[in-house]
Parts: structure tokens; C-alpha cells; sequence
């Protein structure tokens, strides 16, 4: 039911590291890879190394594309070459490959 489905909070992880440019309204995306999908509205981003942790932002607009397209995509060109934004998204990821198709998912700052 569409209502439910609504009331369901949408709920990711993330690394202590990253919150607090989360809670500054800094990062304002997050790219992701074979994770649950993610639709616009309410999420709450959950530290993985304490679940009492959490953040909530509104998720404005997710799209899907290679990896290799993100960097450009974030206007991140100079600072994600293919082989840093690769071996950082490996950390998490180690299967993942350039030609991967990532979401990269918008978001508001903290609600």
C-alpha cells in the first residue's frame, strides 16, 4: 500500500567519518553500489560503527550511471581521477570496476 510505503523511513550507512560533513550540510550526495534502491523522500544515514548515529535528509533526485561518469557528473574531474575515485569506492566496494552502474543519490542537508 502506497501509504505504508510512505511512512517507511529509507535507510543507508555510513562511514563515522563522513558524518560530520553530513551534519554540516557539506555532503549533499553519496554514491552507492548494489544497495537497496533508493527513491526521493526521507532517508536516514546510520553510522556503521554506532547505529544510535544517524542523520536525516531528504533525498531530492537518484540517478544510475557507469562509474567512470561520476567524477564528471559531481564536477569532480580534478579530484576523482579514474584510478582515486576507483580505489576509493573499492574500500567499499572491492568487486566494483570503472564500467560498474553506480546510483548517485541527492539529498538535501539534515532535516
Amino acid at each position: 500500500d502506497r501509504r505504508r510505503r510512505e511512512r517507511v523511513m529509507q535507510r543507508l550507512g555510513i562511514v563515522p567519518r563522513l558524518l560530520p560533513d553530513l551534519r554540516a550540510g557539506k555532503k549533499r550526495h553519496t554514491i552507492r553500489w548494489r544497495e537497496a534502491a533508493i527513491q526521493p523522500g526521507p532517508l536516514r544515514y546510520v553510522s556503521t560503527a554506532d547505529p544510535r548515529e544517524s542523520v536525516t535528509v531528504n533525498v531530492t533526485r537518484v540517478i544510475t550511471l557507469p562509474l567512470s561518469a561520476v567524477a564528471a557528473c559531481l564536477n569532480k574531474v580534478d579530484e576523482w581521477p579514474d584510478a582515486v575515485l576507483l580505489a576509493g569506492m573499492r574500500e567499499h566496494y572491492p568487486d566494483i570496476e570503472l564500467d560498474s552502474r553506480v546510483e548517485v543519490i541527492f539529498h538535501s542537508a539534515p532535516l
